[in-house]
């Protein structure tokens, strides 16, 4: 019984560690971390019109919310989180939700104005976004009632936002920190198929060898086989020969 009760004990310990400590490991070990931004206290957020986009507005970095991540840009990469201050993983693509952000979202967000139109956006606070999200998504929440807090808004035609998004991921794309990132990964990939093409190499010779020898041995004692065929009891010899080779070879 007492073995029993200590081992059930450190099941719990080991079950109560949280998992997505040991799960969300940094794979890519070349890559730096972003720098750490300290908070004093929760951010509070702001959805991008005619997105479910939540941006963190009062800082110089970018910090966007969606679908239960952080997302954060630096130095021409990505990295996400599940929470706002910590636990960046570099993230190896470009979220698909970033081309429909409106690049100049900080000037309209300045002059409480979106295209035009009077922008009178709400501050969401952290625990508030937290608990909403999923609804305000599956009920189309901003469109339906807040119309994303601007006067006489409208969503862009869906040919008009494809058109959007093309130009958007053509502007990114000339960024320079974003070419020198791209550059980066081209040779990473090149490097990883280029070694193991010599690793091949390297091992086909010795490989090859003792492939095609035991082949050449395998065949000459089948022809001696159909030669003597009244000659059965002599059978042992043929066997024994190409282990004797082997041995001697060794």
């Amino acid at each position: 019984m007492k073995k029993l009760c200590l081992g059930t004990m450190l099941l719990v310990f080991i079950t109560a560690v949280p998992l997505p400590t040991m799960a969300e490991v940094n794979i890519s070990i070349g890559i730096p971390l972003p720098p750490v931004i300290t908070f004093t206290m929760a951010p509070e957020v702001i959805v991008i019109p005619g997105t479910y986009v939540y941006v963190v507005p009062d800082i110089d970095v970018d910090i966007f919310f969606y679908h239960g991540w952080w997302w954060r840009p630096w130095e021409g990469r990505w990295y996400r989180s599940r929470y706002y201050d910590r636990d960046w993983l570099y993230y190896n693509y470009i979220p698909a939700f970033y081309y429909d952000i409106d690049f100049g979202w900080r000037g309209y967000y300045r002059d409480r104005h979106w295209h035009g139109h009077r922008w009178e956006y709400q501050r969401i606070p952290y625990q508030h976004l937290q608990q909403n999200w999923r609804g305000w998504d599956s009920n189309r929440y901003w469109e339906r009632q807040r119309r994303w807090d601007v006067e006489k808004y409208q969503l862009p035609a869906p040919k008009q936002r494809q058109e959007l998004r093309r130009q958007r991921q053509y502007e990114y794309a000339r960024s320079p920190e974003v070419r020198k990132h791209e550059q980066w990964k081209k040779e990473q990939q090149r490097q990883s198929q280029v070694s193991p093409q010599k690793q091949q190499q390297q091992r086909q010779p010795q490989v090859q060898q003792p492939r095609q020898q035991p082949q050449e041995r395998g065949q000459q004692p089948q022809k001696r086989e159909q030669k003597p065929q009244a000659q059965q009891p002599q059978h042992s010899h043929p066997q024994e020969k190409p282990e004797g080779g082997r041995e001697h070879k060794k």
